[in-house]
């Protein structure tokens, strides 16, 4: 069809609408202000006009000249006349205990060529609009997707069918609507009516659920649209479960997607007491099974996370500041555990029943690799006994693998064991400058050093050069698979840049470094998160093995 754009074409006494400014042949006005002198075909165009111009100059003048001032003007008079007045209404709306009169010509536009002044026309007359008057050009200026938005906003499925098809409401002059969806209210309604009447509707974020359950019900397409923009543009820790459950209720997948990447990114980064009572348990279970969630630290901070939040779950009440959660989660799973006085795993109790599929998606491998983390998580008996059995021998497999069947690390990329069993780590540089660091726990003999430094992200295999407080593999070459990602977010938690490796094979020798990243200054902003992903062993042969638990991936 070719790129569109709307432009407003509108004289009054002789003046173009391109500034709002007084001419020589009249004054300028808002819309519906009394006309000022004769009408001039083609005159007033503007500054430096004179008769000997041809046509097709002022033309150009007069279409180059901007006009959103008076576009705005001319669709607020409408506005104003026809929904706000409800001036030549011919059917009223009853809802919620209010009433909107309104027309049925703006109620059951169809087509995407209807425009607020085809509308209009038989309900204000032809010699208002000729001092209102709208007309739609095409240029480059605007995408069809943008028009499309424009223009669609003026079209409702649901009072189409009504008026165009046999129902009975076609002939009433008065309908009763029943609103069975409870997000809308009387203020949403409002809202949605008008978007009938006017090109643009203001969407305040703390109403867009509100308006979008009002246009889902109406079938006002354009407005759905719109809400969904807004929605992406406004996601933040007080916002992203509110829009991700209105997402999913009201089909706009797009949103639905935008949140989950929010609370993949800033679950673990930017931790907060009420976001934590607001995340449900399957959307917790989405998160903690997803290999792109940025976890910080190790995987073990994880486990403390989720431990948190079920407490903020089964005690909402509890609002003291995050820094006293965990030492209060401790406690009360302490109290229940006196209570008792068994050796039931809180998981496998009445109370914990429902969260056993979360932390089911516990990587339990990587905790139980750290000494101090292993005693924690036995401690606080909140993970069936048999869960860690099968991770243990499973770990005790590995680690006999590599001493003593030669396993030197994968070979080649294993997509489906690196999203489902590989090492989850992270760390925070909170500014530029030189950093060196390990992530605790026992890698079957692989000390990883992470270094940045002068832009760059190094791997090195330490063996004798670097103390190390445990064993270290002495063969020639080791493997591991990896990912490598970096990125910075904004105050909102959207994401400012990022980087990624992808999924690679990285094979060093004794005490060889590797380059794995590159960054590029321009783009550096801090602080800087680094998230990776790692294998370091192949991946065990899957026949005769140990049952996991139900959730759980074998490595």
């Amino acid at each position: 069809m070719g790129s569109l754009s709307s432009r407003l074409l509108r004289r009054r006494g002789g003046l173009s609408l391109g500034d709002g400014a007084a001419g020589e042949g009249g004054r300028g006005g808002g819309g519906g202000g009394r006309r000022g002198g004769k009408r001039k075909r083609g005159g007033g165009e503007g500054p430096g006009d004179s008769e000997s111009d041809s046509d097709s100059e002022r033309e150009e003048r007069l279409h180059s000249a901007p006009r959103r001032k008076k576009l705005k003007s001319t669709s607020m008079y409408i506005y104003q006349t026809l929904f706000l007045n409800g001036e030549n209404s011919d059917i009223k709306i009853c809802a919620l205990g209010e009433e909107w009169n309104l027309h049925k010509v703006y109620l059951r536009q169809t087509s995407v060529g209807d425009s607020i002044s085809q509308c209009a026309h038989p309900l204000l007359g032809r010699k208002v609009l000729a001092e209102q008057r709208i007309s739609l050009r095409w240029d480059g200026n605007l995408s069809p997707s943008s028009f499309k938005c424009l223009t669609l906003s003026l079209k409702s499925g649901y009072f189409s069918s009504m008026f165009s098809g046999s129902w009975k409401e076609s002939c009433m002059d008065t309908i009763e609507l029943e609103i069975p969806d409870q997000n809308i209210d009387i203020e949403a309604l409002q809202v949605a009516f008008g978007s009938l009447y006017r090109d643009d509707v203001l969407i305040k974020p703390g109403r867009v659920v509100a308006l979008l359950a009002a246009a889902c019900m109406l079938q006002l397409d354009g407005l759905i649209l719109q809400c969904g923009e807004t929605m992406k543009e406004t996601i933040n820790a007080k916002t992203v479960c509110s829009y991700y459950n209105s997402a999913g209720t009201y089909g706009l997948d797009s949103v639905k997607k935008r949140c989950l990447e929010w609370l993949l990114n800033n679950l673990m980064t930017h931790q907060s007491v009420e976001l934590f009572k607001e995340l449900s348990i399957n959307l917790m279970k989405q998160l903690i099974s997803s290999s792109n969630l940025f976890v910080m630290q190790v995987e073990m901070d994880l486990y403390t996370a989720l431990k948190k939040w079920m407490f903020l779950q089964l005690v909402p009440s509890w609002n003291g500041p995050l820094k006293q959660l965990l030492a209060q989660a401790d406690a009360w799973f302490a109290e229940r555990r006196r209570e008792l006085e068994g050796d039931a795993a809180f998981l496998d109790m009445e109370q914990g029943a429902a969260f056993r599929p979360v932390f089911a998606h516990l990587r339990l491998q990587y905790i139980i690799s750290d000494l101090a983390s292993a005693r924690i998580v036995e401690r606080d008996a909140l993970i069936p006994p048999e869960w860690l059995s099968s991770v243990y021998k499973q770990q005790w497999f590995a680690m006999l693998r590599v001493e003593q069947d030669n396993d030197t690390g994968p070979q080649e990329i294993n997509k489906e064991e690196l999203e489902g069993s590989s090492m989850r780590c992270g760390r925070k540089l909170a500014q530029d400058g030189d950093y060196c660091w390990r992530w605790t726990g026992f890698n079957f003999g692989f000390d990883l050093l992470i270094t940045y430094t002068n832009r760059y992200i190094i791997f090195k295999r330490n063996t004798l050069n670097q103390p190390c407080s445990g064993s270290v593999s002495l063969q020639p070459r080791r493997s591991i698979a990896f990912r490598l990602r970096l990125a910075s977010f904004d105050s909102s938690g959207k994401i400012i840049c990022s980087r990624t490796t992808g999924y690679q094979i990285l094979s060093l020798e004794k005490d060889q470094e590797q380059v794995v990243m590159n960054l590029d200054s321009r783009l550096l902003v801090f602080p800087l998160y680094i998230c990776c992903n790692f294998l370091y062993t192949s991946p065990e042969k899957r026949a005769g093995g140990t049952a996991a638990p139900e959730g759980t991936d074998q490595h």
